[in-house]
């Protein structure tokens, strides 16, 4: 399959399928308008990731679109900061370009998007997952909007392990403190998630 990663700089699920793709039988390409991070070697296409999944055929898209006007822990922000709406307007445009780009399977991944966003993306997500669903004992509601693909399976709950844990750990990535690379680090995917996207998608 042709695997077009949209706005992924860490390369985390592009390299993960290039891990399980033992029989060679996929070609992979992750694109970012920042470098590729990967200490991996890997394919990487720093640019605009609309002019990938609008210029090339491709058989599957997994796409991080960023969340920071669209999601419900910044609705607030829309009635405090000047020309919020115009982002929202923007980053909501280019999540849906994405969702309606004409490959056969896509995911798009996100955290819980306000009703504004919503009502521009024009429909809800399809599944919410949680990291210790997949192995990581934390908190971080992340949301797949799905096309011609199944919801994605959990592999290993630790929610039990998870709950025993204080809040800063558990919602680690909440709680971390202010510094150029938070927004970095929040948007990681957690290697448990990456992994079974790989797994169960290609």
């Amino acid at each position: 399959m042709k695997i077009l990663i949209a706005c992924e700089y860490s390369g985390r699920v592009r390299d993960a399928i290039n891990v399980s793709d033992r029989q060679n039988e996929h070609h992979v390409i992750s694109c970012d308008l920042l470098p590729s991070e990967s200490k991996v070697p890997g394919l990487h296409h720093q640019g605009d990731a609309l002019e990938l999944a609008y210029g090339k055929e491709w058989d599957m898209m997994i796409s991080h679109p960023p969340c920071t006007y669209l999601s419900n822990s910044g609705v607030s922000w829309l009635h405090k900061q000047e020309g919020r709406w115009e982002k929202l307007d923007k980053g909501a445009a280019f999540f849906k370009a994405l969702l309606n780009a004409p490959i056969k399977k896509i995911l798009v991944e996100n955290p819980i998007p306000h009703r504004y966003a919503v009502e521009r993306i024009g429909r809800k997500y399809d599944q919410l997952i949680q990291p210790y669903q997949f192995g990581h004992p934390e908190r971080k509601a992340t949301c797949l909007w799905l096309k011609n693909l199944p919801k994605l399976k959990p592999t290993d709950d630790v929610k039990e392990k998870m709950l025993q844990l204080p809040k800063s750990e558990a919602q680690r990535l909440h709680w971390l403190p202010p510094s150029k690379d938070r927004a970095k680090l929040r948007s990681l995917t957690y290697q448990g998630i990456a992994n079974a996207i790989a797994a169960q998608y290609t």
